[in-house]
């Protein structure tokens, strides 16, 4: 088995990290404890406080898909796809002006609030963001006061922390555009920033990710799954090239670490096999899409795609990921009923000796959804339509082997309010005569990928009597995938694509289809093929609306029409507002197509107490916050984004990187 880091809760204060990594390891874990406050001379004087403090930045990076507090109802990877084609907000009633982000997505809006509960996530990923560059500047800033380490080591722990700032710098340009560039450490606090160009903030962690991949070691040498290693940076890397327009360097990075660098797709079954929540009610046929994905086998030497991992597993993981309960449709609401009016699926606790029958345990076997992110419709069906089939004997779309759900697979049970004369009958979403038996297709009736979201913890499975058995029924700690092979190819098919090598984009993402056994293969592709693709393979990995940003950055780049012939001007893209479906990013493309944004501005009619789902065109990035970044910078001036309040195109804006770190000091 390979090794693994596994992080205890460490505290954190401004320029000082509160702990150190163990000397000692044990045959798995390499546990880092907090033992003491440092002042930051002293403890970035020595290997283990940079240790310390790199281990904290790859802890951090699990905190973007769940955080400590928030895991329950909502996550923050959840706000990256209600800002995309693949999913809308599902709570339907929660409020009569669900997802109107059109009109609440503001700089005044409380930011920090967003952090947790049920609300979307921006304030958590700017600050999450800027935390995890803090830290890496950390590194960058003192490691020239540990003089006893070699240039080699130096170097890898530079890479290392060049790695970490540069993930997350790369995000925040394509969720919030021109922003503060923060470079090292200060001895006091800054309060005149102005914003840098997102292209110079590119064109900076490019050239830093070219030395990381130069200096940090591949991952054999690395030792520890979930540390930063050479076919990371070069993921990275890649991506970055692919914002900078760079798509010839970008395939070929690609080509490095799909043919050289000792990773290949898995193409059978590895590691254990767990048959699910309940064989007897949801049987799982094994197979490689369902074993690749299993969290257990995500962290083993078998693996050979894996090329970036979070650790997040076993009894001292304190993040549990409510992957079924967040992403799964509420199919056990009342408002779910048969055509003779009994409820559709009520739920069997496992102490329920009277009317519990396996055959029926959806709870155990799918989890007891409540559907907060709910697929939007073309990420069940459209999305999987290539050569005008919808591919149902692709793994990842296969209901047959278990791996997907179709609600009409889920069967009416008897007694406990349901109704026996429709038992053991399939799901349906409307009777004979056309009337709804879902009477919310938003939050209850929706397909989904259950090799993706089911977590299994054989904890809670253990105490059938605890909280009516709803324990095992929500997910569980569970390592995460970061990068994966999978995704290279992806990229490759789009470095390739802009460069006008349609065919061999083609072959790279027929690769991915390949291995997941999918009957319908690709002679040439549009952006949208491969978009599609990324949908299909790394759903719950990508950061969906993140990506589709820079995608839309590329092909404004490189002039490439997308699938509806629309070409992107390259200072125009990305500042455009309004809700017409002319125009606008092809992000916003994509929502005009895919969404229900917009669609019914006077009302879903099957729920009167809700409004609509509304999107901008502006909304392609979120405002800068204004209480979290542009009030406390009282002596500068940050840029806000285009049709937001506070948008002013004379404000100072650095357009080289270099002029932003110059200023840096200048307090």
């Amino acid at each position: 088995m390979k090794k693994y880091i596994k992080h205890k809760i460490t505290r954190l204060l401004p320029f000082a990290v509160l702990a150190v990594l163990s000397s000692s390891c044990s045959k798995d874990f390499l546990d880092s404890d907090p033992l003491s406050f440092y002042e930051p001379g002293t403890t970035f004087s020595t290997e283990a406080g940079l240790q310390a403090t790199l281990a904290l930045c790859d802890k951090q990076l699990r905190n973007n898909y769940i955080h400590f507090g928030y895991s329950g109802v909502s996550v923050p990877i959840g706000t990256e796809y209600l800002f995309s084609d693949m999913a809308q907000y599902g709570k339907t009633d929660t409020g009569s002006n669900i997802a109107d982000y059109a009109n609440t997505i503001v700089p005044t809006g409380d930011f920090r609030r967003d952090a947790g509960g049920e609300s979307i996530y921006l304030g958590f990923m700017w600050t999450e963001a800027y935390t995890g560059i803090k830290n890496a500047n950390t590194v960058l800033t003192y490691i020239g006061n540990v003089t006893s380490l070699s240039e080699e080591v130096k170097n890898k722990y530079i890479g290392q922390a060049y790695f970490h700032r540069a993930y997350r710098y790369l995000n925040l340009v394509y969720q919030f555009g021109d922003i503060p560039l923060i470079t090292k450490i200060l001895e006091v606090p800054k309060q005149s920033y102005y914003s840098t160009k997102k292209e110079a903030i590119i064109e900076m962690i490019t050239a830093d990710m070219e030395k990381a991949v130069e200096w940090v070691p591949e991952q054999a040498k690395i030792g520890y799954v979930g540390m930063i290693s050479k076919g990371a940076c070069r993921q990275l890397l890649i991506k970055c090239y692919l914002a900078s327009g760079r798509f010839a360097d970008a395939e070929a990075q690609a080509n490095i670490l799909i043919n050289q660098s000792g990773y290949s797709l898995v193409q059978n079954t590895l590691g254990i096999f767990d048959p699910g929540g309940n064989p007897t009610a949801w049987p799982i046929t094994r197979n490689v899409i369902w074993d690749l994905h299993r969290p257990e086998n995500k962290v083993i030497s078998a693996n050979t795609e894996a090329i970036l991992v979070a650790p997040n597993g076993g009894a001292q993981s304190f993040l549990a990921f409510s992957s079924m309960r967040i992403f799964g449709p509420n199919w056990n609401d009342a408002n779910l009923i048969t055509p003779d009016g009994k409820t559709a699926a009520p739920r069997f606790p496992l102490t329920d000796k009277t009317n519990y029958n396996a055959k029926y345990d959806y709870q155990r076997a799918i989890g007891r959804g409540i559907g907060t992110i709910s697929g939007s419709y073309y990420s069940q069906h459209p999305m999987w339509v290539v050569n005008g089939v919808e591919d149902k004997v692709d793994l990842r779309h296969n209901s047959t082997v278990g791996n997907w759900v179709n609600m009409e697979d889920l069967k009416y049970a008897p007694g406990a309010g349901g109704s026996a004369a429709w038992a053991g009958q399939n799901f349906r979403m409307k009777d004979a005569s056309g009337k709804l038996l879902a009477q919310d297709s938003i939050r209850d009736w929706f397909d989904f990928p259950h090799y993706k979201i089911f977590y299994h913890d054989v904890v809670a499975e253990a105490n059938p009597a605890a909280n009516d058995f709803q324990g095992a029924t929500a997910g569980a700690s569970a390592h995460m995938y970061i990068y994966r092979l999978a995704e290279t190819y992806l990229l490759r098919a789009e470095a390739r694509f802009y460069q006008g090598n349609v065919s061999g984009a083609a072959q790279d993402v027929n690769a991915v289809r390949t291995r997941a056994k999918a009957s319908q293969m690709y002679t040439t592709v549009t952006i949208g093929d491969i978009c599609a693709e990324r949908g299909r393979e790394l759903y719950m990995e990508e950061w969906r609306n993140v990506e589709l940003k820079r995608i839309s950055h590329c092909l404004a780049l490189s002039g490439k029409p997308d699938e509806w012939g629309n070409t992107y001007n390259k200072d125009t893209w990305d500042k455009q507002a309004g809700k017409d479906a002319s125009g606008g990013s092809y992000w916003w493309q994509r929502i005009v197509h895919y969404t229900l944004y917009n669609k019914y501005p006077g009302g879903i009619s099957l729920k009167p107490g809700v409004k609509f789902y509304s999107m901008d065109k502006r909304n392609n990035y979120w405002p800068i916050p204004f209480r979290l970044a542009i009030e406390p910078n009282i002596r500068g001036q940050l840029s806000q984004n285009f049709g937001y309040d506070g948008y002013n195109a004379g404000v100072k804006v650095w357009d080289k990187w270099q002029d932003a770190v110059d200023d840096e000091s200048k307090i």
